[in-house]
């Protein structure tokens, strides 16, 4: 028995989706988590989505996908959280190449589903910015999303559209989705988070980062990303809820706009024209501002004194948690250095880590 989970977002939703696996369907099948190699520039200096042949030693899953085992590595300077993950995840991780629009995505989906056979499909995104119209003015990261979702509409196969945490990417507010949010499927539970817990040690993934805390019952604001982007964290976080593909679709101008295409190129090139820009375009600027910056040097001496600093502005910014791959940014260090800085600050003021957010102390403490 296969079940096949689109991870619409990238190794973040990949993960989230091995905690849905776990969360609604047990521990008695495996699933194939079809995913993108698009890392932030903290992992992968590159900017946008790794193709096929981007890495060595994919295997054939079917004819048109890979899968990334364990053994596969990117191609230098390129980087990638996929093998670890399918070293660490007990499913199968396969490589959705973006490469040749959503056209070339849905071939692979019909690749897989005439194939596998699979027991079910989901399209998971956590956060709900799959469901953006386009002309948001938060919104961040509409192409992945929209892809996968132009992609998964076209399939002769019934595929659910599930949203976890919405809200939590920061693009879109829970009050913005509130209205097209369908029934509550779950409400993920600390349980639900241990098969993932050590991924998430390692893994930068905030919005999954954030969902696992708010399972295990975080609640406050937490501070998100290089912009330091507050996210609320409520009752509401946890949950797991399902929405109309159609409607969906309906409501995604970029999506629609996607179906036909055939190159990654051509799908940027959307994307400027009606959301106003593309991810891609964000992530090429950033990459050079980083190669130009001089990270500060990692120590207690060094670091402690900028942190307390940052801790004092948040919190008077009402904020109460904060993410390791935000503190990276924040202190000035660069993405090799984050599972270091993680190490430093558990190990000095272990009584302010929350698996996985950092939070931040309150004025009397």
């Amino acid at each position: 028995m296969t079940r096949l989970i689109v991870a619409a977002g990238g190794g973040g939703d990949a993960v989230a989706a091995a905690m849905l696996h776990t969360a609604l369907y047990g521990d008695g099948d495996q699933a194939v988590i079809l995913t993108y190699a698009w890392d932030r520039l903290l992992i992968d200096p590159v900017p946008g989505p790794r193709g096929a042949d981007d890495f060595t030693g994919l295997d054939p899953l079917t004819p048109a996908v890979r899968k990334v085992p364990a053994e596969a590595r990117p191609i230098a300077p390129a980087g990638s959280t996929l093998p670890r993950l399918a070293a660490e995840l007990p499913h199968t991780i396969a490589l959705i190449d973006p490469r040749h629009g959503a056209e070339g995505i849905t071939h692979q989906l019909e690749d897989l589903v005439n194939r596998l056979r699979p027991t079910s499909i989901d399209l998971l995104d956590v956060g709900g910015d799959v469901l953006a119209r386009g002309d948001e003015p938060t919104l961040k990261s509409p192409l992945a999303d929209s892809l996968t979702l132009a992609a998964c509409c076209q399939v002769d196969a019934p595929v659910r559209l599930l949203v976890a945490g919405p809200g939590l990417d920061g693009e879109l507010t829970h009050e913005d989705l509130r209205d097209i949010l369908g029934p509550l499927v779950h409400i993920f539970t600390a349980a639900d988070t241990e098969p993932i817990s050590h991924v998430l040690e390692w893994h930068p993934s905030e919005a999954t980062g954030m969902l696992a805390a708010a399972a295990r019952g975080v609640r406050g604001t937490c501070e998100v990303r290089d912009a330091g982007l507050p996210i609320p964290l409520t009752d509401e976080s946890p949950t797991l809820h399902e929405v109309d593909l159609d409607e969906a679709v309906s409501r995604n101008e970029l999506s629609r706009a996607l179906m036909s295409t055939t190159t990654l190129d051509e799908a940027e090139a959307l994307s400027r024209e009606i959301c106003g820009f593309s991810e891609i375009d964000y992530e090429r600027n950033k990459a050079l501002w980083l190669k130009e910056r001089r990270p500060t040097k990692l120590d207690a001496e060094s670091v402690l004194p900028q942190l307390a600093q940052f801790e004092a502005e948040a919190r008077s910014r009402g904020v109460t948690h904060t993410t390791f791959r935000h503190l990276t940014e924040v202190l000035n260090l660069n993405g090799f250095q984050r599972d270091d800085l993680r190490s430093l600050l558990i190990n000095s003021r272990p009584e302010q880590f929350t698996a996985p957010l950092w939070r931040i102390p309150t004025g009397t403490e």
